[in-house]
């Protein structure tokens, strides 16, 4: 049996542009990952098994596809012990399958090599190669074309996912985006982040970063009263988060949010 943590993500930044021939959209992100985490156990079984969440849908297929991609039956057993919130803007479900598929490519006679098992990943989702790799990642193209990173990680990160608030399907968000033509003026605000990215040597150089094109909430603000040095949504939301500089003002502010949902008080990871 092979144990590892999936961490969740947020993305520092996420400038989307216009939708491209394969109805996907041209975006350009800053994913960081954090110590916020489900845990995933994967070994062999007479045939393919994923307990400890009803809900799954990824992890399955992405052992599936695995299995396909090999030539073998998909037979192994996965255990998930859920800690991100489900269909909040981090990732939960794509770090989940990406570890089940670097767990399970693990127990093969002929593991797939690194830059197979991301072609393998992209077809899954945009955002699950990125949960194979180490460190914050600049994601372009459709999020799956990634390079590494030099960012400080030395801060704080409080969560919220507010109360009552539900995702809207990722589908109806970017909807919704082109309905108010979100993608004018993507060049410019793709040379903005890609110039703010340059200039960061400390953690409150990310507040230069532009704010999320999909989605945004006025309770970024009210993170931002308590003291964090960035706030924004995170994917297509709803969790927003705040960067802060110090964990003792994050933790007093995770107490002060506490009538507005759910709070998580982590870190970079």
């Amino acid at each position: 049996m092979t144990a590892a943590a999936a961490h969740a993500k947020i993305n520092l930044a996420l400038v989307v542009g216009p939708a491209r021939a394969d109805a996907k959209h041209e975006i350009v992100t800053v994913l960081q990952r954090i110590d916020l985490a489900d845990r995933l156990t994967v070994e062999p079984a007479a045939s393919l098994a994923v307990d400890g969440f009803a809900d799954d849908s990824l992890v399955g297929g992405a052992l599936v596809a695995l299995a396909a991609r090999v030539g073998c039956e998909p037979s192994w057993r996965t255990s998930i012990v859920k800690r991100i919130p489900v269909a909040a803007g981090l990732g939960g479900g794509s770090s989940d399958a990406a570890t089940a598929l670097r767990l399970a490519n693990a127990t093969l006679p002929a593991p797939l090599p690194v830059a197979e098992l991301h072609e393998l990943a992209a077809r899954l989702g945009a955002d699950v190669p990125f949960f194979l790799t180490d460190g914050p990642q600049l994601g372009t193209g459709d999020g799956s074309r990634l390079a590494s990173l030099e960012l400080p990680r030395d801060y704080a990160i409080v969560v919220l996912i507010p109360h009552g608030l539900r995702k809207d399907s990722t589908a109806s968000v970017y909807r919704d985006f082109d309905a108010r033509g979100g993608e004018s003026g993507f060049a410019e605000r793709r040379t903005e982040l890609l110039s703010a990215l340059e200039a960061v040597a400390a953690p409150r150089d990310l507040a230069r970063l532009p704010k999320n094109d999909l989605a945004s909430s006025h309770l970024s603000a009210r993170l931002e009263r308590l003291g964090a040095f960035r706030a924004d949504v995170s994917g297509a939301g709803p969790a927003v988060y705040g960067l802060f500089e110090q964990r003792a003002t994050a933790a007093t502010a995770a107490r002060e949010l506490g009538d507005s949902g759910a709070t998580f008080l982590t870190g970079p990871a």
